[in-house]
């Protein structure tokens, strides 16, 4: 009798191992374009991504999100499976993003903040690129009071005219050792200041950008935004591939706001999304995403909000311990369809 149970135990702990030895994924991107500036690699050439997709298609599973969460509770994930997720409004991943999806008939979770929705303006951070990071000319002396500090940058011969570092240096990225020239030190500095901003403090700074860069607002209202109307949302909603989840009202670092704060913007996003799509919203991602970016205060916020799970920036795959509402995910760069491949055997051939 005592062996009989042994033996139940060993099978049952060899067939855990298998199904958690599994390797699941869930992979990240942003945006699917060409794009001529992109310093925080969001961005996908849709070559590129249909390389992903035809690789997926023939050496994993995909799977949807909460389909991935489900099976997962049920301990019957099949191996190499891989969850797509999108975050942040962009008009591509209607036009471009969904169009290669449905191609391959792949589907890809979406997450969206809702107060950009039908905005015409684009997220701060592509603000910034789009005035400091361009060919224009900057004039005078920038300069923005915060928390009782000044700060100052002298429009300097250095950063007056970009045009001539423009080109050289317009596939620079933020991660490299060496910021190329004074416009690259100037834009890191207030990226980390508006990064830390609410959202009406970041419109203000983004406000005086526009005079020091010589560019009227009415001419950047003119401009086609890169964020979802309310009718692209809708638009991508339609058919079986696409899931809609919630990414907060203004895409703030929650950890940084009062708990009233962070359950505003948990709850009215979602509340906004399932008004206008008439469906139950259950995914969540986490603005930013890293770990000082939530607390566990965020995550019993989020659960109680009706949510079966949330996706952060962690890097990493799906295992035993893995908590359904702190998901790792895996960043995705623009590599080709070859870069692509290595990677996604490193990933599964991982200890």
């Amino acid at each position: 009798m005592i062996i009989s149970r042994i033996n139940k135990l060993l099978q049952t702990a060899r067939r855990l191992k298998r199904i958690f030895d599994r390797k699941i994924l869930i992979l990240h991107y942003h945006r699917i374009t060409e794009e001529h500036s992109d310093p925080y690699s969001l961005c996908i050439t849709p070559q590129n991504f249909s390389d992903h997709l035809e690789i997926l298609q023939k050496y994993a599973r995909p799977i949807q999100l909460q389909q991935l969460i489900k099976a997962f509770h049920n301990k019957n994930l099949p191996h190499k499976s891989v969850a797509i997720t999108f975050d942040d409004d962009y008009a591509d991943n209607l036009h471009n993003a969904k169009l290669l999806l449905e191609c391959h008939d792949i589907p890809a979770t979406m997450f969206l903040t809702t107060g950009y929705i039908g905005k015409m303006c684009d997220f701060w951070w592509e603000e910034l690129d789009n005035l400091l990071l361009q060919p224009d000319m900057l004039s005078g002396t920038l300069r923005l009071s915060m928390n009782n500090n000044i700060n100052q940058w002298e429009s300097s011969k250095a950063v007056q005219s970009y045009h001539e570092d423009y080109w050289p240096y317009r596939r620079w990225m933020d991660w490299e050792k060496d910021d190329p020239c004074a416009r690259h030190v100037i834009y890191l500095s207030l990226y980390e200041l508006l990064h830390h901003l609410p959202e009406e403090e970041q419109q203000e700074v983004i406000d005086k950008l526009l005079l020091w860069v010589n560019v009227r607002s009415t001419d950047t209202d003119q401009q086609t935004p890169d964020s979802l109307s309310f009718e692209d949302v809708y638009a991508l909603a339609q058919g079986k591939l696409i899931e809609i989840g919630a990414h907060t009202v203004t895409h703030p670092i929650l950890s940084t706001l009062p708990l009233a704060t962070q359950r505003k913007e948990i709850l009215q996003s979602k509340a906004y999304l399932e008004e206008i799509l008439s469906r139950p919203i259950t995914s969540f991602a986490y603005p930013y995403g890293r770990e000082c970016d939530y607390t566990e205060e965020t995550v019993t916020l989020v659960q109680e909000a009706g949510f079966h799970c949330a996706c952060t920036n962690a890097s990493g795959i799906i295992g035993r311990g893995t908590n359904c509402f702190q998901l790792p995910r895996i960043q995705i760069y623009n590599w080709n369809g070859e870069e692509f491949s290595q990677q996604l055997s490193r990933w599964f051939n991982s200890q």
